[in-house]
């Protein structure tokens, strides 16, 4: 074969190769010249979405959006507004233990931001949000209690209103009728007053509440003791009652029980010096334990000296 006739195929090859490079390329250049550039939204922007829909009520959509701006604005003045706001949805959507850790990150991280007196405040609030029955485990709160304690001790209270009158008179009525509906809804209703006006009076009203509830829980485990007939177990939670909670309405039903411990226990000196400290606290219901005080002195004379 000639020479010339091996170059023809390659010489027609190479122009439509030549072609299909070019169709190509223009191809490829008008997809670039006719894609339009992305419009980047801007943190700030984001950001007040974010609160527009929480006026909204759009609690989880918020949400959504001001967890990733949690971490993309650490260090910037967006900081602790995207923090409280996160916060406020979590708490607004029920979600309190996440609000607690939200609440508890701004004052770790922006101890100086304003909201900090509002964190500290909704961070109590969050622990007692999740306060539990009396019957259960009270970790939360006793977190509610040191968290308002800490708040009073940082903005004390200094105003007074109609609402802490309301809140202390249905609170000693529930104390005497804890079952009443009307109190229960009329009492829930000036705490909520409360705490729209007066966030450290709110609470100053709050934490003896909660003591209330520790005092109940340590009286439900005596009980408990009680039933499985573990007196002496028994008589240290009644203990507990009457060293930590003695402001409370269980003091006097741990002095009963104490006693009644004592006596089962036939530890009658024990059982004496309570019932004269019952009788000194309680001056007006010493008929309680006068059966008690009798088999007491008639048991007595045989062990005079406490019982090791």
């Amino acid at each position: 074969m000639s020479l010339s006739a091996m170059r023809k195929p390659v010489l027609t090859f190479v122009p439509g190769l030549l072609c299909l490079v070019l169709l190509l390329s223009s191809c490829s250049s008008s997809k670039l010249v006719s894609k339009k550039p992305v419009q980047e939204i801007s943190v700030e922007q984001r950001y007040r979405e974010a609160t527009d829909l929480i006026a909204k009520k759009k609690y989880d959509k918020a949400i959504l959006r001001l967890d990733p701006m949690m971490f993309s604005t650490r260090a910037t003045d967006l900081e602790d507004d995207v923090l409280h706001s996160l916060g406020d949805a979590y708490f607004l959507s029920g979600q309190y233990l996440l609000s607690a850790d939200v609440y508890r990150r701004l004052l770790q991280q922006t101890p100086d931001s304003p909201y900090a007196k509002d964190a500290q405040y909704q961070l109590a609030r969050s622990y007692e949000k999740m306060s539990p029955g009396h019957e259960l485990d009270q970790e939360y709160t006793v977190k509610a209690m040191a968290e308002f304690q800490n708040y009073l001790d940082q903005y004390p209270a200094q105003e007074s209103s109609q609402a802490i009158t309301d809140v202390e008179t249905y609170r000693e009525l529930l104390k005497v009728n804890p079952n009443n509906f009307s109190y229960k809804s009329k009492y829930n209703a000036a705490m909520a007053d409360l705490a729209r006006q007066s966030p450290a009076n709110y609470c100053s009203a709050a934490i003896p509440v909660l003591r209330e509830k520790l005092a109940h829980n340590r009286y439900s485990i005596a009980l408990q003791y009680v039933k499985l007939k573990k007196y002496r177990s028994a008589v240290i939670f009644y203990d507990q009652i009457i060293v930590l909670y003695p402001d409370t309405k269980w003091l006097e039903p741990a002095w009963l029980g104490k006693i009644d411990m004592n006596v089962k226990r036939n530890k009658w000196f024990e059982a004496r010096q309570a019932i004269e400290q019952y009788q000194q606290l309680f001056p007006d219901k010493t008929k309680k334990v006068e059966g008690a005080y009798k088999k007491v002195l008639e048991n007595f004379s045989n062990s005079r000296q406490p019982a090791k």
